[in-house]
C-alpha cells in the first residue's frame, strides 16, 4: 500500500467515527426508523388487506403519516412486535374477525330475529357494514364482542325478552347506527389531541343546518373542513356505499343530536382557546398538528354536559355512546343554540 492509498483509508476511518460519534452525541440528526406500505405490511404480518385495514382503525396496528402526507405507513419495528405475539398471526386474525346477523346467531346460539332485536336494542354494536345488491345497509359485528356479550348477559340469549326492551323495539327503536357512530367517532378522536381536529370529527355527526348554528363563523367551518382526520385506511368503494356512509353518519334523533351538539361547543371552545382558526391572508399558523402515530390512545378527558338517556332496559351490555343525558333546562339548550330540525 502507498503513502497516499494510507493517508485516504485513515482519513476515512477518521471520517466514519466523526460521523458516528455525532449521531449518537445528538449534534446530526438521526436516521428514521424504516417504514413500509400497507399493502407491505399486510403481507408481511400475513392477513388480508381488509383484515389489516380493520385492524388499524380498532387501534391494533400502529401506523404514522407519510413524509408531506400520502397513505401513513407501519414501521418495521411495528410489524416485529406484532409478529412476536403470542399465536400470531391467527390471534390478531381472530380479533378482527365479523360477522353478519346469521353468523352471529349461529355464534351466541340464538335465531336470527332474536339477533336482531338484541342488535336494535343496542345490547350488540356493529363494527362496519357494507350494501347487498339491493343497496340495502348490512351490519357486521366484532366476533370477539359478540362472546364478550354471551359471557356477560347470558340472561338475555334464552327466555322471554324483558319488557322494557320489548316496549323500546314496539317503539320502533334501533340503535345500531347510533352505535356505530359513536364507536367510529370516539376511534377518530383516539388518533388526535389537536383541539379543531377533535372539533372537526365531532362536527361530522351533524348536518349542514346544526352545524351551522353551533359553529356560526363560516372560516371556522371551512378550516373544520381542511382539518377533518379521515379513516387511516379504506377504499373509497362505490357511489351508493359513500352515499350511505354520508347518511349513516348524521344523528337522526333529537336526543343524539342534542348531544352531538353538546359535545361540539365543549370541543369548539377548547380549539378557539387554543388557537384561532385562520382567516384569508394569515400565514397558516393556525393548522392542525397532525399525530405522530396512531393506534395509541392520547384521547383528553373533557367534561360531558350529562349522561346520555340509554333505551329503557335496565341490564343489556350494550356498549352506549359516551354520552349525555337529556336535560330540558333553557340554560343548556340557550347555550347550545338549540331549536330543533327545521327550525326558523
Amino acid at each position: 500500500m502507498t503513502v497516499k492509498e494510507v493517508v485516504r483509508a485513515h482519513t476515512a476511518t477518521h471520517e466514519n467515527a466523526s460521523a458516528e460519534t455525532k449521531g449518537e452525541g445528538g449534534h446530526a440528526p438521526s436516521v428514521a426508523p424504516a417504514t413500509v406500505a400497507a399493502g407491505r405490511a399486510s403481507q408481511e404480518l400475513g392477513i388480508r388487506r381488509a383484515e389489516f385495514e380493520l385492524a388499524v382503525h380498532l387501534g391494533l396496528i400502529a401506523v404514522v403519516g407519510a413524509p408531506g402526507g400520502g397513505r401513513p405507513r407501519v414501521h418495521e419495528d411495528e410489524i416485529a412486535r406484532l409478529r412476536e405475539q403470542p399465536g400470531f398471526p391467527d390471534a390478531l386474525v381472530e380479533r378482527v374477525r365479523t360477522v353478519g346477523t346469521a353468523q352471529g346467531a349461529a355464534l351466541l346460539d340464538i335465531a336470527p330475529a332474536r339477533f336482531t332485536r338484541l342488535a336494535r336494542a343496542g345490547c350488540v354494536s356493529p363494527v362496519t357494514f357494507y350494501l347487498n345488491r339491493y343497496r340495502a345497509v348490512v351490519w357486521l359485528y366484532l366476533a370477539d364482542e359478540l362472546a364478550a356479550f354471551a359471557a356477560r348477559e347470558p340472561e338475555l340469549l334464552a327466555g322471554r325478552t324483558p319488557p322494557g326492551m320489548r316496549t323500546m323495539l314496539e317503539s320502533g327503536a334501533d340503535w345500531r347506527a347510533r352505535n356505530w357512530r359513536s364507536q367510529r367517532i370516539d376511534r377518530l378522536l383516539d388518533r388526535t389531541t389537536d383541539p379543531w381536529a377533535r372539533t372537526a370529527v365531532q362536527a361530522t355527526a351533524l348536518d349542514p343546518v346544526q352545524l351551522a348554528e353551533v359553529v356560526d363563523d363560516p372560516y371556522e367551518r371551512a378550516f373544520l373542513v381542511r382539518v377533518r382526520p379521515e379513516p387511516v385506511f379504506g377504499r373509497p368503494g362505490s357511489m351508493a356505499a359513500r352515499e350511505a356512509m354520508a347518511e349513516l353518519m348524521l344523528a337522526d334523533d333529537p336526543d343524539e343530536i342534542l348531544w352531538r351538539r353538546g359535545n361540539l361547543r365543549l370541543e369548539l371552545d377548547s380549539a378557539r382557546e387554543d388557537r384561532p382558526a385562520p382567516r384569508p391572508g394569515d400565514d397558516g399558523e393556525a393548522r392542525a398538528t397532525p399525530p405522530a402515530r396512531t393506534g395509541a390512545r392520547p384521547r383528553a378527558v373533557r367534561p360531558a354536559p350529562a349522561a346520555e338517556p340509554a333505551p329503557p332496559l335496565a341490564r343489556t351490555g350494550a356498549p352506549r355512546p359516551a354520552a349525555v343525558g337529556r336535560r330540558t333546562g333553557k340554560g343548556l339548550l340557550t347555550r347550545l343554540g338549540w331549536r330543533g330540525r327545521g327550525a326558523g
